[in-house]
């Protein structure tokens, strides 16, 4: 599963959440986070995680 790295932005800029704040709150190691917000593909949960993080659905942060 991959992030859009616009779409995952503009959640983040939403939230008021750079990089660090959104580590924190998702509870991930910051390679992992790295991976989402370049668009590699990671695991759902970890998507989960980040959107849970954000406040948004899971499909506000995905590739179409």
């Amino acid at each position: 599963m991959k992030a859009n790295r616009k779409k995952l932005m503009l959640a983040m800029a939403r939230a008021c959440m750079d990089t660090e704040d959104l580590q924190k709150a998702a509870e991930m190691p910051r390679p992992t986070l790295n991976n989402a917000i370049c668009g590699k593909s990671v695991r759902p949960s970890t998507i989960g995680k980040i959107a849970k993080a954000l406040k948004v659905d899971v499909t506000d942060i995905i590739e179409d």
